[in-house]
């Protein structure tokens, strides 16, 4: 199975921001592929270093885990990041610029559930 996960939320709310990577590890370890793309104030969580030092309340940080896993592609909005003034060279080098088109497309992939985070 694919799911293709869009997340919002960003590290003024370390737990939700950590929401979409907790169930694509849970995915990626059940064999399943993501594409999980970071919208609005989510793409914060894309600069590097920046996801792997949130700290949720209650889970654990998953951000490495996702970012790092063959089965998982890792997409920033690039609207969202140029509106926010973030640099493409400061976001972490696994996360790939893409918009809408790219996720639509992961979404309309065969055998793909969309989550919304």
């Amino acid at each position: 199975m694919h799911f293709a996960i869009s997340a919002t939320y960003g590290p003024t709310d370390p737990t939700r921001a950590m929401l979409p990577f907790i169930f694509a590890a849970s995915a990626v370890q059940a064999g399943d592929r993501v594409t999980l793309m970071l919208f609005a104030d989510a793409t914060l969580v894309g600069v590097e270093d920046a996801g792997a030092k949130l700290v949720p309340v209650g889970p654990p940080n998953r951000y490495e885990e996702v970012a790092g896993h063959p089965n998982v592609t890792l997409f920033a909005c690039k609207p969202c990041v140029e509106a926010r003034g973030i640099a493409a060279s400061a976001l972490d080098k696994r996360v790939t610029l893409a918009g809408m088109n790219e996720f639509h497309t992961a979404a309309q992939q065969p055998d793909t559930k969309v989550v919304n985070f």
